[in-house]
């Protein structure tokens, strides 16, 4: 910066603050690798404020096995596949957290004598999880949903519901939030559960 007979002090202080706020600015895009830019973005497009909690319900069982299908023989209903991830409120995957899924038949009938449609898994070191079941169906005043509950290690339990994407129905269910609506990826559903 050339000082000109005409540039006073003050000027030449303003504008040497000014040049170092823009420097400032400008110099961790400068310095910034692809790598480091990528390591500082979010690694999962769902994290934000923790899952909304959903009712329970009357029909939870506890006690279910651990599995990754609830597709028993028999069964011929349509079918679709669940796959996420869990991650904490910083959006870091949650290894090992649990996942009891429970939810009615295509006739929208919920097994309460035994275990159908019901199962528990746990995530991976990546927080994923993968579920097969089959579609759920409608019944009285109720949209299409799956229940479940997610807990981290000594974690508190979050209870909720996921819904179909642009079912018909759930305008019309009083329990439906739009937040917790599953996604479409291809011909799978996807869901991230942001737990405390």
């Amino acid at each position: 910066m050339t000082r000109t007979p005409h540039t006073s002090r003050r000027t030449l202080l303003k504008a040497s603050i000014a040049y170092l706020f823009q420097a400032a600015l400008v110099a961790p895009w400068v310095i910034t690798t692809k790598k480091s830019l990528a390591q500082t973005m979010r690694p999962t497009p769902g994290c934000g404020p923790q899952t909304r909690p959903q009712m329970e319900g009357p029909f939870f069982t506890p006690l279910s096995p651990e599995r990754t299908s609830l597709i028993e023989s028999g069964m011929s209903a349509p079918r679709m596949v669940l796959a996420g991830q869990v991650v904490d409120l910083s959006c870091k995957p949650v290894a090992g957290a649990l996942l009891d899924f429970w939810q009615c038949d295509d006739r929208g009938h919920y097994d309460n004598q035994g275990y159908r449609l019901r199962g528990h898994q746990y995530t991976n070191h990546q927080g994923e999880f993968r579920l097969t079941t089959l579609v759920p169906g409608e019944y009285p005043g109720r949209t299409p949903h799956i229940h479940v509950k997610v807990q981290r290690e000594n974690g508190p339990v979050l209870t909720t519901q996921l819904y179909l994407p642009d079912h018909s129905r759930n305008a019309r269910d009083f329990l439906f939030q739009p937040s917790l609506s599953m996604a479409r990826r291809g011909s799978d559903l996807h869901f991230v559960f942001v737990v405390a």
